[in-house]
C-alpha cells in the first residue's frame, strides 16, 4: 500500500476514529469506540487505568493495528482493518509516559532525532525556543531537571511538525507541584503552537485544565464528549458524575426543573417528573448555623487550607458532601442547615 494510504472525501476533522475495535488475548479492549478531533484542538482523554486510553494512542499513532473500523488522520485513511499506514508516515508525534529519552544523546540530539538532516539545526533552535531550553543543545538529560525533561521530550515529539501530537500521561513522573507547573507550560504551548493534541489521563483536575473538550472514556468506549464546563456541570451517567468529581447523588422529587429535596429545592438542566438522584457538587452547598428547617448533622470536617470538605448527613440518612471556604471550622454533631446555591444540575432516574 502507498504510504499516503486512501484517500476518502474531504473531512472537516484532524482526526476521526470510527468504530474501532481492538483485542488482545485477555479480551476485548476497545469496542466501537468512536472519536473526532478538530483541527487546533486539544483534547483530554480521561479515564480509569485499564479502560483502554494508551491502547487508543496506540492505534493512532500506528503501534498497534485495529481488528476492526476506522481512522483517519488529516483527511487520509491510516488503518481499515485491511490497509494500514506505517507509523512513520503518518506525520504523529508521540510523548510518552516514560519520555524515553535518549541518554546517550544531548538535548540537540534528541530534539532532532527524526528531523530531517537539512532542517535538523533550525527545527532543533525553534523548537527549544518554544519550549523555553534555548541554549541548552549540548546538555544531556542526566543534568537536566524532571520538568527540562519533560520540555525536552515534548520538544523533540514537535520538531518534525506532526499533524497530530499524542501525550501518554507525561506528567505521571513529576511530583505534585512540579506537575502544576509544567501542565501549565505545556497547555500554553500547545496554544502557541496551534497544535492539535490528544492528552491522556487519568486525572480529571488535569484532564479539566488542559482540554478544549474532554472525552470521558470507561471499558473501551466513549462516553461522554464536551467542555470542561459540560463534563462537571452536566453529566452524562452517574459513573461520569462521580468520575469527574466529588459529588453527592442526592434524592429528590422533580416537577419540571425543580426538584425539590429535605434541604430545598434545586433547579434541574432537563426537566424531570417524579423521583431522581441529583448530581450536587460540594462547591454549589452552602452551610449555616442550623435555623431549625432543614437540620443537616456534620459527619466529617476535612481541612484543605483554602477550603474545606464537610460531610453532613440528613434527616433520612443520606449524605452531602460540601464545601466551604478555608476560613470556617466544624465539628461532628454540629447541627447545620445546607442551602443549594450553584447552577441548574443534571438529574437521574434512580434505577
Amino acid at each position: 500500500m502507498p504510504a499516503a494510504g486512501i484517500t476518502p472525501p474531504m473531512l472537516s476533522a484532524m482526526l476521526s476514529v470510527e468504530h474501532a475495535y481492538k483485542s488482545f488475548d485477555s479480551g476485548p479492549v476497545l469496542t466501537d469506540l468512536d472519536l473526532v478531533l478538530n483541527a487546533g484542538e486539544v483534547l483530554s482523554l480521561l479515564g480509569p487505568s485499564g479502560c483502554g486510553k494508551t491502547t487508543l494512542l496506540r492505534l493512532i499513532a500506528g503501534l498497534e493495528r485495529a481488528d476492526r473500523g476506522r481512522i483517519i488522520l488529516n483527511g487520509t485513511v491510516v488503518d481499515d482493518g485491511e490497509n494500514w499506514v506505517r507509523p512513520e508516515d503518518r506525520n504523529v508525534g508521540m510523548v510518552f509516559q516514560d519520555w524515553a529519552l535518549f541518554p546517550h544523546l544531548d538535548v540537540a540530539g534528541n530534539v532532532g532525532y527524526g528531523v530531517p538532516r537539512r532542517r535538523r539545526g533550525g527545527e532543533v533552535a525553534r523548537t527549544l525556543d518554544l519550549v523555553n531550553l534555548a541554549g541548552m543543545q549540548s546538555r544531556t538529560p542526566d543534568t537536566l531537571s524532571g520538568g527540562q525533561q519533560q520540555r525536552v521530550a515534548l520538544a523533540r515529539a514537535l520538531a518534525p511538525e506532526p499533524t497530530v501530537l499524542l501525550l501518554d500521561e507525561p506528567f505521571s513522573n513529576l511530583d505534585t507541584t512540579l506537575r502544576r507547573e509544567v501542565r501549565a507550560e505545556v497547555r500554553e504551548l500547545l496554544g502557541n503552537a496551534g497544535m492539535t493534541a490528544v492528552f491522556v489521563t487519568h486525572d480529571r483536575e488535569e484532564a479539566l485544565v488542559l482540554g478544549d473538550r474532554v472525552a470521558v472514556m470507561n471499558s473501551g468506549r466513549i462516553v461522554q464528549t464536551g467542555s470542561p464546563t459540560e463534563i462537571y456541570r452536566n453529566p452524562a451517567t452517574p459513573w461520569v458524575a462521580e468520575f469527574v468529581g466529588t459529588v453527592s447523588l442526592y434524592p429528590a422529587v422533580a416537577a419540571g426543573n425543580i426538584a425539590e429535596t429535605d434541604f430545598g429545592p434545586i433547579p434541574l438542566i432537563d426537566p424531570f417528573h417524579g423521583p431522581v438522584n441529583i448530581a450536587v457538587r460540594p462547591e454549589a452547598v452552602d452551610l449555616r448555623e442550623s435555623d431549625g428547617t432543614a437540620d443537616h448533622t456534620v459527619e466529617h470536617f476535612e481541612y484543605r487550607g483554602a477550603d474545606a470538605m464537610v460531610t453532613v448527613v440528613g434527616p433520612s440518612g443520606t449524605r452531602l458532601h460540601t464545601r466551604v471556604d478555608g476560613t470556617r471550622s466544624f465539628s461532628p454533631g454540629d447541627r447545620v442547615s445546607p442551602t443549594y446555591t450553584g447552577p441548574a444540575a443534571a438529574a437521574f432516574d434512580p434505577d
